[in-house]
């Protein structure tokens, strides 16, 4: 119990949204993303522990609060269960407590904003708060990826990563690395209120891969090419470039049967109002939206967006920084 005696009252940890710009599905193949952390959209976790009674049938509670969530009872989801799990024995924390964790979360959940890898992400800052462990970048990466393999299988890391990131980043094969920025813009993130379904996605996508020979590699060294594209234009100033090539890989992924009749119209509507690219971002069959515009596009974007059925928007800068751009 002295282990107990040393923790504090309460431990907070935070972690925010993310948003693929290119990259997704052909990451799990091994090829480049392109992610940029949405500090707007945060999660704040609370944990607390509590001397266990003997006939307690679990060992942690959760409570979700905020905008994207409708309040729960206090019942741990399985990804909760198995990150305290590991939580305590990698930090060597003490078995014989009953966590107590609220998570206030203003990420929509099913939209391919990182939402569950940022509450993981704020869970385990919060635990590391609450019984004085320092947590260094790997291990904070382990833990996180072990609550998302739980929440949707194999994932490929570029979510763990992004959700604690202090700027865009280049990952691939669970490295990551910063972006240089040389150019000045605008991302605006649009909700297209549709609920995406990563693990329908990924399954159709496999499936078309193994229908027709040749298709994966087609579809990776695809994806490929137009990443480290966009990623030069980036650095060398070029936002034009990088949009164009966020609205071929939003091609690529349509014809791989990963969009919906409203993504299609928000970026359509994003292209219409003067948007130098727009996306599906993330797993796909529903979800969010991106579109890179000059600063003096913006409102017409967003109001445009918003025509053609965005139920939310986020505006996201991207500054560059000195010394990068040409």
């Amino acid at each position: 119990m002295s282990e107990i005696r040393r923790a504090r009252t309460v431990g907070i940890g935070r972690a925010h949204a993310k948003t693929i710009v290119l990259g997704e599905h052909a990451v799990v193949y091994g090829a480049p993303a392109l992610a940029l952390p949405v500090p707007q959209l945060a999660v704040t976790a609370s944990a607390g522990w509590s001397a266990k009674a003997p006939d307690d049938s679990g060992d942690v509670s959760l409570t979700m609060t905020g905008s994207a969530s409708r309040p729960v009872a206090t019942q741990a989801s399985d990804w909760l269960r198995r990150l305290a799990d590991e939580f305590r024995t990698t930090m060597d924390v003490a078995a014989d407590v009953h966590l107590d964790v609220i998570l206030d979360c203003a990420i929509p959940p099913g939209r391919g904003l990182g939402s569950s890898a940022a509450c993981a992400r704020a869970v385990v800052f919060a635990l590391a708060d609450l019984f004085d462990r320092e947590v260094d970048a790997r291990t904070a990466f382990d833990l996180v990826q072990t609550a998302e393999n739980v929440a949707h299988g194999r994932a490929s890391g570029v979510d763990a990563t992004a959700v604690g990131a202090p700027g865009p980043l280049l990952f691939q094969q669970g490295r990551a690395e910063e972006l240089p920025i040389g150019c000045d813009a605008l991302f605006i993130v649009a909700d297209s209120g549709e609920v995406g379904r990563t693990k329908d996605a990924v399954a159709l996508l496999r499936a078309g891969f193994q229908q027709h020979p040749g298709a994966q590699e087609r579809f990776v060294r695809r994806a490929t090419e137009l990443t480290d594209e966009a990623r030069h234009a980036l650095a060398d100033g070029k936002p034009e470039e990088l949009g164009s090539r966020m609205t071929e890989y939003h091609e690529l992924l349509r014809a791989a049967g990963l969009s919906t009749d409203r993504i299609d119209a928000l970026v359509d509507g994003a292209h219409a109002a003067g948007s130098l690219g727009a996306k599906i971002t993330g797993g796909g069959m529903g979800g969010c939206v991106i579109a890179l515009t000059q600063s003096e596009q913006a409102s017409a974007v967003t109001r445009r967006l918003h025509e053609a059925g965005a139920e939310q928007t986020w505006v996201v800068p991207l500054r560059g920084s000195a010394g990068h751009g040409r």
